[in-house]
Parts: C-alpha cells; sequence; structure tokens
C-alpha cells in the first residue's frame, strides 16, 4: 500500500481509531484475519475459508476464534491441494455472506492483523462490496510488511521467500505448523506478531501509529 493510499485511509478513520493510534501497542486490541484462496486475482479468484481471533493485553483468545468454509465456492481449483478443501468441505460450509455478515461489526472495534494485508484486505472488500455491505476505513497491521522493514533496517537482503509466513516465524524460533488452513494461519499470524512486536520494542511497547 503507497504512502499516499495509507494516508487517505487514515484520513477517514473514526475518531476512536484515531485515538487508538496513539495508545502503545501493548494495549490496542487486534483481530488476527487470515483467508484461503483460489488464486491471487480478486477479480476472478474467491474466497475459500475465512477465520480470525482477538488479541488482547498480549493474550491470544484462541477460545473466540472462528472458522469459515465458503460453501458457494465456484470453483475449487487447486484447493483440495493446496487447503485440503474439497467438494465434500464445503457441503459442511455455510454461504460467504454469513461470515461476513459477522465479520463486520468487528472492523471497528478491533486493528485489524493480516500477513500480507493487501491481498487479504483486497479479497476481502471486494466480497463485502459484492453482498452490498459498504465497510469504512480502519486500522491495519501486515506482519509482512513489519517484517520486511526490520530487515531491511538491518541491511539484509531479502529474498522471494523471505517473508511468507513459515520463513518470517523460523526467525523468531516460533515452531513450525502445517499452513494453508485459514484458522491455523491465523493463528500462526498473532504468534508472529506478538514475537514481532516484543522483539522490535524490547518488550515496552510503541505507539501503534508507528506500526500501520
Amino acid at each position: 500500500m503507497s504512502i499516499f493510499n495509507t494516508i487517505k485511509r487514515l484520513l477517514g478513520l473514526s475518531p476512536e481509531l484515531h485515538d487508538t493510534l496513539q495508545q502503545n501497542c501493548f494495549r490496542a486490541k487486534y483481530l488476527v484475519i487470515d483467508l484461503e484462496l483460489t488464486g491471487l486475482n480478486p477479480k476472478k479468484d474467491e474466497i475459500v475459508s475465512l477465520a480470525w481471533l482477538p488479541i488482547e493485553e498480549q493474550r491470544i483468545f484462541v477460545g473466540q476464534s472462528e472458522h469459515f468454509i465458503n460453501s458457494h465456492v465456484n470453483e475449487l481449483k487447486q484447493s483440495p491441494i493446496f487447503h485440503g478443501i474439497d467438494s465434500h468441505a464445503l457441503e459442511g460450509g455455510v454461504p460467504l455472506i454469513s461470515a461476513l455478515q459477522q465479520l463486520r461489526p468487528l472492523l471497528d472495534q478491533y486493528v485489524l492483523v493480516f500477513h500480507n494485508a493487501e491481498l487479504d484486505w483486497l479479497f476481502l472488500k471486494n466480497a463485502f462490496g459484492q453482498f452490498n455491505m459498504p465497510v469504512a476505513p480502519t486500522l491495519m497491521v501486515d506482519t509482512m510488511k513489519i517484517e520486511h522493514k526490520r530487515l531491511s533496517l538491518q541491511g539484509q537482503e531479502i529474498g522471494f521467500d523471505d517473508l511468507n509466513l513459515a520463513a518470517c516465524r523460523a526467525r523468531y524460533s516460533l515452531p513450525e505448523y502445517l499452513t494453508h488452513n485459514a484458522l491455523t494461519d491465523a493463528l500462526a499470524t498473532a504468534e508472529l506478531f506478538l514475537a514481532q512486536l516484543n522483539k522490535i520494542t524490547g518488550g515496552k511497547g510503541v505507539e501503534l501509529r508507528q506500526l500501520v
């Protein structure tokens, strides 16, 4: 996301979210979101599954997590291979609109956390738009961009796979997970985010605006 787009998005935030920007990053409330997709083109590809879980006071609330499989996927493509989601799994899913209706009210209550926010938020925004559910600008943090900035400041050369979720977690000695499951990846992103915050700030925290 360009600096111009970031500034434009922040100018549209509610007063409550503007106040959140001044908070210590350890005091903010976060909602970590992960999507599994049939591809990378939001105009052609679809959301296969969607999961989220909250973080408050550096605690990950797994018991408050949600995980949905989109029962209305038109074409699974490589999803059975990459995500383990086949036509049988879709039968146990729900229409995507049901998941979005539960997610939408949370957008104003939390700072959103993604690993590759630009891609996932674009898919989410398009999905909300398809169901005539407009969403207001919201605060987002991207663990991939945090890691890119951290490595760049250290003068490290960044390779093609150095910013994927598994590679980022490995640098913090976090355990390996089987990825490409939306809920597992949301948990993996949440753990990575907390590890990044503690590493970058020495456990003291910084104002949230420095991470957005």
